[in-house]
């Protein structure tokens, strides 16, 4: 039976540290374009084609006690549960780009054999964002 609910995918929520910060250096360094940095600077959004990336601080006090305190990645030798994707049409460009605007490198750019050219880099937060470009379709 299908669902008549129909949803839409509306966001991914990312917890960070600053939000004002994270929100100008996804800006710069993978080219999403701001949607909106509310004032108090503790909700940010970035849009990239029809998905929504939003920022919130790491601790707040609306969520905390309902859902649980989120924590931090302590260690580079592990990686949290959340990897953001983005494609380009020229990947080198695009993580030369990423690594002059605030990103760290990660691993260069390489083909694979499932046809898209990837390299990764880690945000201020030491979320891996994986930058891909398809070589074959």
């Amino acid at each position: 039976m299908a669902s008549k609910l129909n949803p839409t995918f509306a966001y991914t929520v990312i917890y960070v540290k600053d939000v004002a910060k994270s929100v100008e250096i996804y800006s710069k360094a993978f080219g999403a374009s701001v949607r909106r940095l509310d004032d108090s600077h503790r909700w940010g959004e970035l849009g990239s084609g029809q998905t929504t990336i939003a920022f919130t601080p790491l601790h707040q006090h609306e969520t905390d006690d309902l859902t649980g305190e989120v924590h931090e990645l302590r260690s580079k030798s592990r990686r949290n549960q959340l990897e953001v994707c983005f494609a380009y049409e020229d990947v080198d460009d695009a993580y030369k780009n990423a690594v002059e605007n605030g990103a760290e490198r990660v691993r260069e750019p390489e083909e694979k054999e499932w046809g898209q050219k990837v390299g990764y880099v880690r945000d201020i937060d030491g979320i891996v964002v994986r930058m891909v470009s398809y070589v074959k379709q």
